[in-house]
């Protein structure tokens, strides 16, 4: 029997196809035409999650007392490894008990904190190009989306000058990354606490996705939205493991901040969820423990990749500012070709898999962002198919 007359609810058929999922099946076709494709689309880190994190999971495993639903806030242990990881980090005090929240990976919670705090029509402020989770979400809970369009001759920072006070007195909640995903930005402290008194100013919920913390290069130390004053009275910020501990598909997540904000997302992750397995649990914490070392190793492997590619990017006429932060590169389309389309020429000349800008949303256009998870032998490889097929600036 056909179901062909049961139509997806409103809010999914709002959204266009997932790109990344598109990606995967023009990806699928390339190999089964035989291609080596070199994948640097996704942020999906290619080395191998610590050792140490590896064996206890292990361990956990055998624990017979982590087979059964973890606690829907998660572990006691795990919430102290997050709020003393973040007093560590960023000297920012946090009550494990009520400021910090395990999730099933970041992009699960900004999605979810969307539904526990939008309604039908509330309007939401999101940069565009932006993390497809952070408008996505809004979209899929009936928001009215505002993007605040970014510009490269602003740094890809958010202009809140140019915010009109009539949308700014509508606004709800106001999403942000930075370091960025996608454009590799960096904001100063003075954005920070600029931010945090727009917010306040019109009673916005501020939402930082501090993703790419701990990805950052040449001495930078990205801030933290919590450690401006009185952030934490308007604020939440997110974080992953997948990216810094190479935990990509343990799905692992938490986010801090304010105690109110996270009841609401954890009422309604109770009705929609039993959260993350114990045993992850554990070996998230043995992350969050790790010794610096095991950072500077992996800062020094995106620093290395970094420099190699911009390099050979400029040897074939793109002029790419250093980057201080993240596992990307964004990367301007040729003149008069669009971002999907740049992209699925690279395709299918070379093999090499980018990412288009526009599912970034509509300010990504003309962009396409290239992904550091590979070593530079295939970073190189991947340059020579772009020089031997004629693609350059």
């Amino acid at each position: 029997m056909s179901l062909n007359w049961i139509a997806p609810a409103e809010r999914i058929q709002k959204l266009p196809p997932y790109v990344f999922a598109r990606l995967d099946e023009l990806k699928a076709k390339a190999r089964e035409q035989g291609l080596d494709l070199i994948d640097l689309g996704m942020g999906n880190p290619d080395g191998a999650t610590p050792q140490p994190v590896v064996e206890a999971a292990i361990e956990a495993l055998q624990n017979k007392g982590n087979h059964g639903y973890p606690p829907f806030e998660g572990t006691a242990n795990f919430r102290r490894a997050i709020t003393n990881w973040y007093h560590r980090r960023y000297d920012v005090k946090l009550d494990p008990d009520s400021e910090a929240l395990p999730l099933l990976g970041s992009k699960e919670g900004l999605a979810h904190l969307a539904i526990a705090y939008i309604n039908p029509g509330d309007l939401v402020l999101v940069p565009t190009p932006a993390y497809p989770a952070h408008f996505r979400g809004p979209v899929i809970a009936g928001g009215q989306v505002h993007n605040l369009v970014l510009k490269p001759d602003n740094g890809w920072l958010i202009d809140l000058a140019s915010i009109p006070d009539e949308v700014a007195e509508k606004a709800k909640i106001l999403y942000f990354n930075y370091p960025s995903n996608p454009t590799a930005a960096t904001a100063p402290r003075e954005f920070f606490e600029d931010i945090v008194a727009f917010a306040r100013k019109y009673e916005i919920l501020l939402v930082h996705d501090l993703c790419y913390a701990e990805l950052a290069f040449d001495g930078y130390q990205p801030t933290s939205l919590l450690e401006i004053p009185g952030a934490k009275d308007i604020s939440v910020e997110f974080h992953t493991m997948s990216k810094t501990y190479n935990m990509a598909g343990w799905r692992v997540g938490f986010v801090v901040g304010n105690r109110h904000i996270i009841q609401g997302l954890r009422t309604l992750k109770t009705n929609l969820d039993y959260g993350i397995f114990a045993a992850l649990q554990t070996a998230a914490e043995t992350a969050l423990q790790l010794p610096d070392s095991y950072l500077q190793q992996v800062q020094q492997r995106y620093r290395t990749r970094r420099d190699f590619l911009i390099k050979g990017l400029a040897d074939l006429g793109w002029q790419i500012p250093k980057t201080k932060a993240t596992m990307y590169i964004w990367v301007p389309c040729p003149a008069k070709i669009g971002s999907t389309d740049f992209a699925l020429d690279v395709l299918q000349q070379t093999g090499v898999v980018v990412t288009p800008g526009n599912a970034f949303g509509v300010g990504g256009e003309g962009y396409v962002r290239i992904s550091l998870i590979a070593e530079c032998e295939r970073l190189g490889e991947a340059l020579h198919r772009f020089k031997q097929a004629g693609i350059h600036y």
